[in-house]
């Protein structure tokens, strides 16, 4: 029966590790996209260039 050798589970777990990280970083991408959106959106309203 094949077993796993220790190089081949650390590179499955380095993968996870990276797939996780990647996410979070995506993740904190888009809020921080949506905002500063909102920050110009909000911003903006409180200005009354007439």
């Amino acid at each position: 029966m094949y077993q796993p050798s220790d190089e081949i589970r650390v590179n499955v777990s380095a993968q996870r590790v990276t797939e996780r990280l990647m996410v979070r970083v995506q993740t904190f991408a888009l809020y921080g996209s949506l905002a500063l959106i909102a920050a110009v959106v909000f911003g903006s309203l409180s200005i009354h260039p007439f």
